[in-house]
């Protein structure tokens, strides 16, 4: 919760939500958890406010921001999810992608990039929901019978809260939309052709609405009766709440991926170096759309995640900023933590994770220093495919996150980028951005846009501290691992997944032949 006129973080409370990850490469939310999660979350930002003397009817208006690509069908009759949400992060739909290229001249990923601004890729919700199609007979069923729905988490959101199955709102905002692989960024409105291409039936499909203005009201809890009026996905909200209005300006965002966006106003920029032109956001109904550039990369937060609860190395996710400070390096060594395959620059599907330059006396901490010095590494390549696009160079970086809280992190960062690296003071701002949204729309107008209304946000400064040679070097060594990471996986698994020795026919029958040679043996000099 903010304050309209000051931008002050008055309350807030967060949940965990448990990933599912039932097969390798697959990651899965229940979006029923979700949902419960936001009116648990309501309900305890009301309390907190109330603790404090703040009237909550003093609430004007609610902004929706939520991880885009992750892609849910639910059956409108019943308000039931028909399958867990599908993950921007989920790989399943590798075997879709390589089916659906076979159908594009010269098997061209970049085939609908002028229309969409994405590489054909298991990211982009499109291939997530032909899966769902393909693969689970409730939805084909449901759909079949005119009772499917399909969105991203902000529909499943704004649908629930205004009302579910009882006239509930089914819509989603452009940002969200310009990352299905079915929204034409330049009409700004579903493309016929290209659902034609994936083979989405388009009536299941949300409407499309700006990001800023009343799409329906609250109809239960705490906040009976407010409106919903701000909706944008999760990075184009941390760009607007990093005021970064102006053609040129960019953020990082830390979560559990990296997200850097940089503005190009009011045109759309085509990249020649792997990075996506999406729609950064429309304040409103007849305000004009921006545009943005973006650098995405899979695995940031998640990565200290996976050292928690994968390896087991440390407890808790701070512990990892503790480990890496105690050794100051990572002593040679190098994680490249593609577990979801390389996002940009590389677009490289078949990369998986490795850590490479390991000795006798590397151990846990260096292992530390080297996940956050992935992230940073993985940062650099997206600022130098920006860099070059947009032909000036970056002079500071702009960030928030979660991530940022960590010191270590953040140092390291501005020394592999040599430019100093400014995170401001209050760093929620994915929940600022989607705020302000909300606040501006037209019939709230409780939260002015105007550059000259804006606060000043006090930051704190990361400036580099190791010579530029030095940066260079590690960097050139961390190239030389991604290189290593790559080729590792296929789609086409055994036909049979029989990975027995008798596989082998020679082997096999050398085998047989030398257990029988061996028994009549026994049986001789028996």
């Amino acid at each position: 919760v903010f304050h309209a006129k000051t931008a002050e973080l008055l309350s807030h409370h967060q949940v965990e939500i448990q990933q599912k990850f039932p097969k390798e490469g697959w990651v899965e939310q229940d979006p029923k958890e979700i949902l419960k999660s936001v009116h648990e979350c309501v309900e305890r930002t009301c309390e907190k406010l109330q603790q404090l003397n703040i009237d909550i009817t003093n609430i004007k208006a609610i902004g929706v921001s939520n991880q885009r690509e992750t892609t849910v069908v639910w059956d409108k009759t019943t308000g039931e999810p028909l399958y867990n949400a599908i993950v921007w992060l989920d790989l399943r739909t590798q075997s879709t992608v390589e089916r659906l290229l076979k159908r594009i001249p010269g098997k061209n990923k970049a085939f609908f990039k002028f229309r969409t601004g994405l590489p054909l890729s298991t990211y982009f919700s499109a291939v997530k929901l032909r899966w769902l199609l393909d693969n689970v007979e409730e939805i084909r069923q449901a759909v079949d019978d005119g009772r499917a729905m399909f969105g991203t988490i902000d529909s499943w959101l704004i649908w629930s809260l205004t009302g579910g199955k009882n006239g509930g709102v089914h819509c989603t905002d452009v940002t969200n939309a310009s990352r299905t692989m079915l929204f034409n960024i330049h009409s700004l409105e579903w493309d016929p052709e290209l659902c034609q291409f994936f083979d989405i039936p388009m009536e299941i499909l949300p409407k499309v609405r700006s990001s800023s203005e009343i799409y329906g009201l609250m109809k239960s809890g705490a906040l009976t009766g407010v409106p919903i009026s701000g909706c944008l996905g999760d990075q184009s909200a941390a760009l607007v709440g990093q005021m970064c209005f102006q053609d040129g300006q960019a953020k990082n965002t830390y979560g559990t991926g990296c997200f850097l966006l940089c503005n190009t106003g009011q045109k759309s920029v085509f990249s020649e170096h792997g990075l996506l032109t999406t729609i950064a956001y429309k304040l409103g109904r007849d305000k004009p759309v921006f545009y943005a550039l973006e650098g995405s990369v899979a695995i940031a937060g998640a990565v200290v995640r996976w050292l928690r609860d994968n390896l087991g190395i440390v407890k808790t996710s701070q512990e990892v900023e503790k480990l890496a400070a105690e050794v100051g390096t990572s002593y040679g060594c190098y994680f490249v933590p593609a577990f979801s395959g390389l996002y940009a620059p590389y677009w490289e599907p078949s990369a998986r994770g490795i850590i490479c330059g390991l000795t006798q006396f590397t151990n846990k901490k260096h292992i530390a220093f080297a996940a956050l010095e992935a992230v940073c590494f993985q940062t650099r390549e997206i600022l130098d495919a920006i860099n070059k696009d947009c032909g000036i160079p970056l002079n500071q970086l702009q960030v928030d996150g979660g991530m940022t809280n960590n010191k270590v992190l953040m140092q390291l960062q501005s020394d592999i980028l040599c430019i100093p690296v400014v995170k401001p003071s209050m760093p929620e701002t994915t929940a600022l951005g989607a705020a302000m949204a909300a606040g501006a729309a037209e019939g709230v107008g409780i939260w002015s846009l105007n550059p000259g209304d804006l606060t000043a946000v006090t930051c704190e400064r990361f400036e580099p501290q190791i010579n530029p040679e030095e940066s260079e070097f590690r960097y050139a060594r961390w190239k030389k691992a991604v290189m290593k990471s790559m080729g590792w996986e296929t789609s086409e698994a055994p036909s049979n997944g029989d990975t027995s020795i008798f596989c082998s026919l020679p082997l096999g029958f050398f085998i047989m032949s030398s257990m029988i040679m061996l028994i009549g043996a026994k049986y001789v000099s028996g």
